[in-house]
């Protein structure tokens, strides 16, 4: 049997020649690590449907911050548990906040690790929408109002990056505006830009009792058939100051990820959602798949797919393993 001169299986011999010719590469500074922030004291209350993540009270998300940088994540987001709820969510944007307390605690703590927040209200309103309803409707411009006064009493705390996550038309432009006007020109904007109708975040609504009370976010968030949508809406947040653009979920949208990397110079975020963390976690709990290497191995596709930054609730574990 004639062979070619060129032989595939040469540079697979071993692992120091994979290692030379390895086109993609994952590194623990790629991860941004989300953190569940509650109101209280020494509290770390695992989350049944996300094994291995926490709610934690602002002391113990330091804490959490703290070992993420230790272990050379890059950054963490923030996402902030109310003492109670109201129609508007107007706890989102009190500077007593939980959320702001953990942003200034954990830029003292840890000066070097980027802190981003998310900026929506779903976990912040009794009714789970991310904005002000309007006779059962979402009432997109009242809810930029708010979304604006949000941003700024993140920026107060002193955070590097405002998260507005809620798929609401005109988002990126009221943040930036109110930043600006407000002096906080320095503070970026990681805009959710192709955020999809998920059914992958349902572990992330059980850790901040997120879930809408009623009807679904189909109205605002990305219809999960559509490709080229994605593609307007980061033009969108392009134009109107983002800095950051980013496609959720990650895994079931890797050819989302690769058109948006393909069409804009912006940094492309992938998020590695809370269905799809849980999902690896619970097959490894009835001995299914390898958790560590298959943890690894997601992540390793959405930088292959295009990403340069990943939100991960795997970060910690990721770090580790490739710490070796």
């Amino acid at each position: 049997m004639q062979f070619p001169d060129y032989r595939a299986r040469r540079m697979r011999r071993s692992e120091k020649l994979r290692a030379m010719v390895r086109e993609t590469r994952v590194a623990a500074s790629d991860f941004i690590y989300p953190l569940f922030v509650v109101p209280g004291s020494g509290v770390a209350r695992e989350i049944p449907s996300m094994p291995g993540q926490y709610n934690y009270s602002v002391d113990k998300a330091v804490e959490a911050a703290q070992n993420a940088a230790e272990l050379g994540c890059s950054g963490v987001i923030l996402f902030g548990i109310p003492e109670k709820k109201d129609a508007v969510g107007s706890e989102a944007w009190s500077d007593k906040g939980v959320v702001q307390q953990a942003i200034r605690r954990i830029k003292k703590a840890a000066p070097d690790l980027a802190v981003a927040a998310d900026a929506c209200f779903c976990e912040y309103t009794d009714h789970g929408h991310c904005g002000v309803l309007l006779e059962g409707e979402l009432d997109n411009d009242a809810s930029l109002e708010n979304l604006a006064r949000l941003a700024v009493s993140y920026a107060r705390a002193g955070v590097d990056l405002v998260a507005p996550s809620g798929m609401l038309d005109g988002f990126v432009g009221a943040c930036r505006e109110s930043l600006d006007e407000e002096g906080h020109t320095g503070v970026g904007i990681l805009a959710y830009s192709a955020k999809y109708a998920s059914a992958f975040y349902g572990p992330f609504r059980d850790a901040l009792d997120s879930a809408p009370r009623s009807g679904d976010k189909k109205t605002y968030q990305m219809d999960p058939a559509n490709a080229r949508e994605a593609l307007r809406e980061v033009m969108l947040d392009e134009s109107e100051g983002a800095d950051w653009v980013m496609v959720k979920p990650g895994l079931v949208y890797a050819d989302i990820i690769r058109l948006v990397r393909d069409h804009t110079a912006l940094p492309v975020a992938a998020y590695h959602v809370s269905g799809e963390y849980a999902m690896l976690r619970a097959a490894a709990e009835r001995g299914w798949l390898d958790y560590d290497r298959c943890l690894l191995e997601s992540l390793l596709s959405l930088k292959r797919a295009g990403a340069d930054v990943i939100f991960t609730y795997g970060a910690l574990d990721a770090a580790r393993l490739l710490r070796g």
